[in-house]
């Protein structure tokens, strides 16, 4: 039986979300007007010297990061998990002798199940798969923000480049899992509730790294990712969608024009369950062809609908609904 939750919990809730959101939407500029205004005070050798430590630590975020136990285990966590609530299921054993690229599907708004289940511990993710490190690979020009970059690294968030995942997948030892949201700002756009569509048909890069280092491939899927967040979806060839997209392809991510429940920001109150599937063995090819990169490619995008299919009745979804991949 579900303990009820108090008034005061809810409200816990709800502010670790806030914080979250906000954080998701205007941090990044908040750390640019802050670390700008400081050089016109009596504090511009804060800003000053930052900029120095920003240049002599600018490789970093491609070399591993700067991970902090401290900041994955804050409390706030536990109630942002606990207001959705967020759920990491496992499927399958992962070696930590091994190394993986995770794909997360959907993207969604905010990449919620994602964050929660890989870059905090309260979902339980090191008793799940002991000896597994897992590194959620984002947009790199975010690691070129200050004090910004600082936060992120700290819950282990590394940029999604080719530097970036050669470190992680072959100077870190083993036991190290790249989690990467494969659909990126295209999939964002695609994000409305009762939708379950995944952009990956012509995704392969990732499917190249693995084999470069022999990291083996596990689809994951977060249901009711897309629940949480109501999105104005603009048709093809609108003005809107232009725009949407030609801000895609210069900054990288796509604006969503989105609501929630309170005061258009707070998500709604819907569970996501991250399942992680079983791992596709990869060999090691240190120059892989395009017909092997297609043969693994394919067999990733029929575990991930295989995973969808044999979870969907189970997390809510009806046994006739879809995956749609593009």
């Amino acid at each position: 039986m579900t303990k009820e939750k108090t008034k005061w919990k809810e409200f816990l809730e709800a502010i670790s979300v806030f914080q979250w959101v906000l954080s998701f939407l205007f941090l990044g500029v908040a750390c640019y007007i802050l670390i700008v205004y400081l050089m016109f005070t009596s504090w511009w050798l804060l800003s000053t010297l930052y900029f120095i430590w920003l240049v002599m630590d600018w490789q970093t975020p491609e070399r591993g990061g700067r991970r902090t136990s401290a900041v994955r285990k804050w409390r706030v966590w536990e109630h942002f998990r606990d207001f959705f609530p967020i759920k990491l299921v496992k499927t399958a054993e992962l070696n930590p002798n091994k190394n993986y690229i995770l794909g997360c599907h959907p993207h969604g708004i905010m990449c919620t199940g994602a964050f929660t289940c890989f870059c905090t511990d309260s979902c339980g993710f090191a008793e799940a798969f002991p000896g597994v490190r897992p590194s959620l690979a984002i947009l790199a020009g975010l690691f070129r923000i200050p004090l910004l970059r600082e936060y992120i690294m700290s819950a282990g968030i590394c940029p999604v480049s080719k530097p970036s995942l050669v470190h992680l997948l072959s100077k870190c030892g083993k036991g190290n899992a790249v989690v990467i949201v494969i659909g990126g700002a295209a999939e964002s756009l695609a994000s409305s509730p009762g939708v379950n569509t995944v952009v990956v048909e012509q995704r392969k890069g990732f499917v190249k790294v693995a084999l470069e280092f022999g990291a083996d491939l596990v689809p994951v899927y977060s249901f009711g990712e897309n629940e949480i967040f109501k999105q104005v979806i603009f048709s093809e060839g609108s003005l809107c969608r232009r725009l949407q997209d030609l801000f895609k392809n210069i900054i990288g991510f796509a604006p969503c024009l989105f609501v929630g429940e309170c005061l258009a920001f707070l998500p709604y109150r819907t569970p996501v369950t991250t399942i992680v599937g079983s791992p596709i063995s990869v060999p090691k090819r240190v120059t892989p062809t395009e017909e092997e990169v297609d043969h693994y490619h394919r067999l990733y995008m029929e575990a991930l609908s295989k995973l969808f299919h044999e979870h969907k009745v189970s997390c809510g979804l009806s046994e006739s609904h879809k995956l749609r991949i593009i």
